[in-house]
């Protein structure tokens, strides 16, 4: 795991040495062991190592044996060793162990095709020193991150957005054009991002800078995609278990190639259990895992952490997080993952990642189990609301249907109750995107656009569709895929995409590295072509990980519902932490920007203070925007002036 940047600049009019240093310093906690630059004009190469393989031997950026092919690299590369034996039989001299210097090799006899082979997370730029070419690429899911701007005729890359901001010419100005997606779901799907002028390589994606033809357009191509057309094969379920047990144990196993101490994160949830326990059956020593919690029962999981950890003899280590802290965290988390969190548990992450420090140096998670196995309540309810829309559309008049809706809108219906109803048919119209976007994702449908832009920007936005991008995903007639396959490849190609970011940045702000082993791609695969009764069964998903696991796991972790990360921030945000939600709201900088009506945002403060839920995530989004914007935009770096370090008297162990 580590930091990478690089610029390349046709012109080659100055020396790139100062804005190279700038950003490898902004890059620091992402590599603190090592650091490197190569630079023979027109291209700067920029690196900073988190020493995981071949400690002595890895140091980047690294060539091949006539020094024709440079390249930085962040990531791991699982079937290294495998692809090393088949080029030293081509012929190819190593001089490290490193899987980097296999990416090289594999330039050498592949050319762009190498991505082909690879397995594992990767990004990385190979600088071609005869063809005058820079060849970068991300992994398939993106798992690691790869940013990129052209500023005049250069173009840079970075695994961090606020290195590129270091660059001559590079200013921090927020994209307009991206609010209405952002306010709507908290990210970007497509390869935008918040600031304008910096753009993020797609995952299963390449782009080529080729110097002889470079017009300052970028052209990215796609190297792989998943097919989620369901399989004829009559495999029976025992047999999809034992394939499933087989393809699981190799990605654990494989995720554990390290030359230092890894351990686990372990929430209580199935995905990271089922995690735990298949790596403690590879080890032999006890293995250690780290959770993190809070003082409120009802949002903290750590019983059922304890009971894993308990189960599988592991060292177990807890981080309890209070309010006070979460509230000091926020802007380092925001600065560290470069635009505003679109989820309370970054902050939590952040802290279980510092934990998880003082013991190891690499950690595995759950991310993607969800996404592959159809885990999360809202697909049960998606799919639910899809059969039972037609059937109430054709069986109830249009005027009962409209009280239906007008008494759910209603206060007389407890919160809790009326929240539960307004995600189904019954409040819901039949359109897509307001059945499932607007029911799990937006803070503000964009419904509500217009009353929350000020008119000037909801005018110069006027046509902006926040759903596009998102909806490029959802694609397929039902013929060779079902609604359920359909859903999870729109969440691994978006909502899965930021979950990865979030991973990423949260693990590398404490100079550890994450890995995921659910998104092997080789198991991703597989997940894909397995029917839909082996994901999701009426009351719960991811049946198949469930049969898979059973007797490995306690019952009270294999049988209950995803929980998910939960942070207890309604309560926080309405009690201890209210006072400052509302200042930095209202005390006037929020207003200056003009990009928001004061009288929205005032009535949606006191909607979220009375207990309206939805209000509460309004208040989150604008609340880390504003946050967002002050120290991004405005350099305000006071709310940063405090560093947070887990206070020793919150730290615990089982």
């Amino acid at each position: 795991m580590c930091g990478i940047c690089g610029i390349l600049d046709p012109d080659a009019r100055k020396s790139p040495a100062r804005e190279q240093e700038a950003m490898l310093n902004v890059l620091r906690h992402r590599g603190p062991d090592d650091h490197g630059i190569y630079y023979l004009r027109p291209v700067s190469l920029g690196f900073r190592r988190l020493s995981i393989v071949d400690l002595n031997g890895g140091h980047q950026p690294m060539c091949n044996e006539d020094r024709s092919v440079w390249i930085v690299f962040n990531g791991e590369i699982y079937n290294h060793l495998e692809l090393r034996s088949l080029l030293q039989r081509r012929g190819h001299q190593y001089s490290t162990h490193s899987d980097t210097e296999t990416i090289v090799h594999l330039y050498e006899e592949f050319g762009e095709d190498c991505v082909h082979h690879l397995r594992g997370m990767f990004a990385f730029a190979i600088w071609d020193t005869r063809r005058k070419k820079l060849f970068c690429a991300r992994d398939r899911l993106g798992i690691k991150p790869f940013y990129y701007a052209v500023i005049g005729a250069r173009f840079a890359f970075a695994s961090e957005i606020k290195a590129l901001l270091e660059l001559d010419g590079m200013h921090a100005r927020p994209n307009r054009h991206a609010l209405p997606e952002f306010f709507a779901f908290g990210y970007l799907s497509s390869g935008e991002t918040l600031f304008e002028g910096v753009r993020k390589l797609a995952p299963g994606h390449l782009l080529t800078v080729d110097l002889d033809n470079w017009d300052g357009s970028i052209r990215e191509q796609k190297y792989w995609d998943l097919d989620i057309a369901q399989s004829t094969n009559s495999t029976s379920e025992a047999d999809c278990v034992e394939q499933f047990r087989g393809h699981f144990q190799e990605a654990v196993r494989t995720h554990l190639m390290s030359d230092v101490p890894v351990g686990v994160f372990l929430s209580g949830g199935l995905d990271s259990s089922a995690i735990a326990a298949e790596m403690a059956g590879l080890r032999k020593d006890p293995i250690e895992t780290f959770s993190v919690g809070y003082g409120e029962e009802k949002y903290s999981e750590l019983p059922y952490a304890r009971r894993v950890a308990q189960h599988i003899r592991a060292r177990h280590n807890e981080v309890i997080l209070g309010p006070a802290e979460f509230l000091a965290t926020l802007p380092h988390a925001i600065l560290h993952e470069d635009e505003p969190l679109v989820w309370p548990s970054s902050v939590s992450l952040f802290h279980v990642s510092r934990l998880a420090r003082t013991k190891v140096k690499v950690v595995l998670t759950g991310e993607g189990g969800d996404e592959l196995f159809a885990g999360y309540l809202k697909y049960r309810v998606a799919c639910w609301n899809q059969r039972g829309a037609r059937l109430y559309r054709g069986a109830v008049p249009e005027q009962i249907r409209n009280t239906v809706r007008h008494a759910l809108s209603s206060e007389k219906i407890p919160d809790w109750l009326g929240r539960k109803l307004r995600h189904s048919f019954l409040y819901r119209s039949d359109s897509f995107e307001q059945m499932y976007f607007d029911n799990f994702y937006c803070a503000f449908p964009q419904s509500e656009h217009s009353t929350l832009f000020t008119r000037e920007l909801a005018e110069e936005l006027r046509g902006v569709n926040p759903y596009a991008n998102s909806m490029r995903f959802f694609q397929g007639d039902g013929r060779t895929s079902t609604f359920l396959s359909r859903l999870l490849y729109l969440d691994m190609k978006t909502y899965l995409v930021e979950l990865l970011m979030k991973q990423d940045q949260m693990s590398m702000a404490a100079s550890i590295e994450s890995r995921v082993p659910f998104l092997d791609h080789v198991l991703v695969e597989f997940a894909a072509g397995l029917p839909d009764r082996l994901k999701l069964r009426m009351f719960s998903g991811k049946y198949l990980l469930r049969r898979a696991m059973k007797g490995r796991l306690p019952a009270e972790v294999l049988e209950r519902n995803k929980k998910g990360f939960p942070t207890p921030i309604r309560p926080w945000l309405r009690g201890p932490l209210f006072s400052r939600l509302s200042a930095v709201l209202t005390d006037g900088r929020l207003a200056e920007r003009k990009l928001f009506r004061p009288r929205f945002v005032s009535a949606l403060l006191q909607r979220h203070h009375d207990g309206d839920s939805a209000a509460t995530e309004g208040c989150w989004r604008l609340l880390n925007f504003e946050l967002w914007c002050r120290i991004f935009l405005d350099r305000d770096r006071q709310s940063l002036a405090e560093e947070t370090a887990a206070p020793e008297h919150i730290l615990a162990r089982a």
